[in-house]
């Protein structure tokens, strides 16, 4: 999340239509004259300025930093006597099928919180309106907020977002892991190759039935943050070029850097193969893995857990040693009335205010999405060391403003690197033929 953090591609981009977008676009023009369109749109078809108002906020903070996301809500809900924001946590991956089919129903949401990396899908389909009028409203102060945190929702030349957080993921590491395997606990590894050595110092197997007790990373591979992709960066390859017009998953670089990790995975035992994200962060927090790649979110459940853990920057590749940016922001559905997106621009104000960012921060751990908080941000000091520019410049967001992106992810990439982690092939066969899916995508 470098140079290329957060950066968006505000050219033009092929709009490819789709049943989906046919359906919901034709279903929502029929309940907004029904007064259906969802829960805010029912209450405010006059786009009366003053009238009050509920919105139904859809957002997948269900770890450790959503005790501090609801803190804001409360706060703000408190703040004002208009506007009442209720929220819906779910878990991220039955947020993102269920807004697919929300739009067409009465009951979806006012708010959608995601990923800004998915958003140019549903923009794509129709389902989020452009949000370029708040960004024009000066009384919103959006000219405080972390530039590449506002680009990374820019899909097709509009903007679809407004962020809620950034971070930049950061390795987390256990050092009485460390120094039960005799490795010195202030020395994490800086390198691939540093890290390949301390392996079979990590991984424990006392009974010797090929599955480890202890592993030495814990690597999501389905239902994750990215964390194998980023790999692909520093060995000087990546999913797609940076035009977003090319895949590059056959390159040498990519191919280098998986047949490393997958060697590391299913033959050094590093990592449990078919781990999601949450199986991740449960391994690092139950001592079961020395290492975990991720965002600031943990840092509260991994402090409640009594772990003793370092966090530096992951290890770098034989070519560079970016790491990824995460971005999540806040859409408003295409079938949202004005009276419903007004509402929802006052809470996103509220949210990035230098008040509501000190709140978060200071309960999630996360940098503040402006920079004129930071140094009120005090009680926390993780927000620092994410935050740090050293970390924040040397970052990149993936594959930000295309629309393809999430297909290519979900239903190319994680399914191959399984095959390859399972045995089912040779990396160089099956990522060569992934990488034919991929230019077909982008070729749409």
């Amino acid at each position: 999340m470098r140079k290329h953090h957060g950066s968006a591609r505000t050219g033009s981009s092929r709009r490819r239509p789709s049943l989906i977008a046919a359906a919901v676009v034709a279903t929502a023009a029929t309940l907004a004259v029904s007064g259906c369109a969802g829960q805010g749109a029912q209450q405010n078809t006059e786009n009366d300025p003053n009238a009050k108002v509920t919105l139904s906020f859809w957002n997948g903070f269900t770890g450790p930093d959503g005790p501090a996301l609801q803190q804001v809500v409360d706060d703000f809900n408190a703040s004002q006597d208009r506007i009442t924001v209720e929220t819906n946590i779910m878990p991220w991956d039955t947020l993102y099928s269920k807004v697919l089919t929300a739009a067409a129903g009465n009951d979806g949401p006012d708010i959608v919180a995601m990923s800004a990396g998915r958003i140019p899908q549903y923009a794509d389909e129709g389902l989020f309106q452009p949000l370029d009028d708040y960004y024009e409203n000066a009384d919103f102060d959006s000219d405080a907020l972390a530039q590449a945190a506002v680009d990374a929702s820019v899909f097709d030349g509009q903007n679809y977002g407004v962020p809620v957080n950034i971070a930049t993921m950061l390795m987390y590491y256990n050092k009485d892991l460390f120094t039960k395997a005799g490795l010195d606990p202030e020395k994490p590894p800086t390198t691939w190759d540093e890290f390949a050595a301390m392996v079979p110092k990590l991984t424990v197997d006392d009974n010797g039935d090929g599955k480890p007790e202890q592993y030495a990373i814990a690597l999501a591979d389905h239902e994750t943050v990215p964390m194998f992709q980023p790999f692909l960066w520093n060995a000087g390859g990546g999913l797609v070029s940076e035009d977003g017009t090319t895949s590059e998953l056959a390159s040498d670089g990519s191919l280098e850097a998986l047949n490393f990790w997958v060697d590391l995975v299913k033959d050094q035992k590093a990592s449990p193969i078919g781990l999601a994200g949450a199986d991740a962060d449960k391994l690092f927090t139950t001592g079961k893995a020395a290492i975990e790649i991720v965002g600031p979110w943990m840092t509260t459940g991994f402090e409640d857990a009594g772990l003793d853990f370092g966090l530096a920057p992951a290890f770098a590749g034989p070519s560079d040693d970016v790491s990824l940016a995460d971005v999540v922001s806040m859409s408003v559905p295409a079938s949202a009335d004005e009276t419903t997106k007004q509402a929802a621009y006052e809470f996103f104000a509220y949210w990035n205010s230098e008040e509501g960012q000190k709140t978060w921060a200071e309960g999630s751990g996360f940098p503040p999405t402006r920079s004129d908080v930071s140094s009120q941000v005090t009680s926390n000091p993780y927000p620092a060391i994410f935050g740090d520019p050293s970390v924040i410049d040397n970052s990149r967001t993936l594959m930000p403003g295309i629309a393809a992106g999430t297909t290519i992810n979900d239903t190319i990439f994680y399914p191959t690197l399984q095959k390859a982690l399972n045995g089912e092939g040779t990396v160089d066969e099956l990522f060569t033929a992934a990488s034919e899916q991929v230019q077909a995508e982008l070729d749409k």
